[in-house]
């Protein structure tokens, strides 16, 4: 079986082919398959360029679309795996893998198949990006993980690309003559021992955004290896009726590119692939998809009772915000008052902003004001809190900022004999709630002195 390996063909894939035919022109015979290690860009339309991670200038349509549209048709089975410069909006419909045109079979975030009894599989992703000049020089370039993949697999063959170093090299052997079976069939088959895995391990999907660790054998888990035991292989091929073989059941989920007709604004749009949900239903398993969506709609809903309950508590009329703030101008008027003039007024606002400073007050702002709209300096305390001769108030500074006087009125009254007015809408409480000054008695004294003298 011939085998052609290739690194980034970046969506152009008339190239690929042409080269592949001047291949075979110049080989022995025909190329059997074609696995593409890089970038493959399988690009549909403009809304699949706009999900692509590279800057604007990079983002080509290519030949992709001609191939799903189905105007083309791949001359070889291809394979591929994502890379990091991917239309990730197409790829993200097949997590397990699938056809994402005829003849062109995506393995998936990752996955293992068969074909001809050769077993193939596949990482999609990059380990890191830019970072390559330092790991070229201590020799340390390369993915971490997947080398651990490597030394714990020891694959016959391994192929990697998208190592971003620029050099020029002659590959003599760029197409392969690989051992097969030659009584297995020349279709592609699921691997038995990754589905078992992948059912094993179902439970461990998580679509959220946070972070959480796998189970490790640290003593902390009461399971930690998922490997495919045979009573889990056997299940699976019930439930497959023992038959491996990968359906080709492409079909279209989303417009293709018409060069005619661009459109450069086209709209988004999360889509549930049938080839999934097939696989998945098949399977036992669960659509990454269809719990992404399904968690998109439940966020939804709670916003919109969210949003409700908003709306609901600002038409209750215990809601703050149909107070008006300014309650000055809702205080009951004293016909009998004497106003102040612009003089006194200023002098007593000065005073009373000095107050304010070194008395502590409580505004609420459902609460109407019980005292006249001359005694803004006078803080209103909400019903629950009854003030009595126990509590702490300290009223020592009076409206001239000495220590020791009486909160008057414009006429000289003094306000904690003056019984406060109430608004007209508003009901008498059971029971009056009173201020009283701590030390009465030694103030009224002192007033005493002061009229005496």
């Amino acid at each position: 079986m011939r085998v052609a390996v290739a690194g980034c063909c970046h969506g152009e894939l008339d190239k690929i082919y042409e080269t592949l035919a001047l291949a075979e022109r110049r080989g022995p015979g025909p190329v059997d398959l074609l696995l593409c290690c890089g970038d493959f860009q399988a690009v549909r339309n403009e809304a699949d360029l706009r999900c692509m991670a590279v800057p604007p200038k990079y983002r080509h349509m290519q030949t992709f679309y001609r191939y799903y549209s189905g105007e083309k048709k791949a001359p070889v089975l291809t394979l591929f795996i994502g890379g990091n410069h991917e239309a990730s909006n197409h790829l993200q419909e097949l997590p397990y893998g699938g056809w994402v045109a005829p003849n062109i079979y995506y393995l998936g975030l990752a996955g293992v198949v068969k074909y001809r009894g050769v077993r193939i599989g596949g990482i999609s992703g990059i380990f890191k990006s830019h970072d390559y000049r330092k790991e070229v020089e201590n020799n340390t370039l390369g993915s971490p993980a997947a080398s651990e993949l490597l030394e714990h697999l020891k694959p016959t063959y391994w192929f990697s690309a998208h190592l971003h170093v620029k050099f020029a090299a002659l590959m003599q052997h760029q197409i392969l003559e690989i051992e097969h079976d030659p009584s297995a069939p020349d279709y592609l088959e699921y691997d038995i021992e990754w589905l078992t895995i992948l059912r094993a391990t179902d439970d461990l999907i998580n679509v959220t955004g946070h972070l959480w660790n796998m189970p490790e054998n640290n003593g902390l888990h009461a399971r930690w290896d998922y490997s495919a035991t045979e009573e889990g292989m056997k299940e699976v091929l019930e439930k497959l009726n023992h038959d491996l073989k990968v359906p080709c059941n492409f079909s279209v989920t989303a417009a293709c590119y018409d060069p005619s007709k661009p459109q450069t604004q086209m709209q988004l749009i999360h889509r549930i692939n049938p080839q999934t949900t097939e696989f998945c239903a098949q399977l036992g398993i669960t659509d990454i998809n269809v719990r992404l969506q399904k968690s998109k709609e439940e966020h939804h809903v709670c916003g919109e009772y969210e949003e409700q309950d908003d709306v609901e508590s600002n038409d209750s009329g215990e809601d703050r915000s149909e107070y008006n703030t300014d309650t000055s101008a809702l205080s009951s008027i004293n016909p009998d008052e004497i106003m102040l003039d612009e003089e006194e007024e200023d002098e007593d606002s000065i005073v009373s902003a000095h107050s304010d400073m070194n008395t502590p007050s409580v505004e609420p702002s459902d609460q109407t004001s019980e005292f006249s709209a001359s005694f803004s300096d006078v803080r209103i305390l909400p019903g629950s809190m009854i003030v009595s001769s126990d509590d702490t108030v300290d009223s020592t500074v009076d409206r001239e900022g000495k220590p020791g006087g009486t909160v008057e009125s414009g006429n000289g009254e003094d306000l904690t004999k003056v019984s406060l007015k109430r608004l007209s809408d508003e009901h008498e409480p059971e029971q009056r709630k009173k201020i009283k000054r701590r030390n009465q008695a030694i103030y009224a004294a002192v007033d005493d002195d002061d009229d005496a003298a």
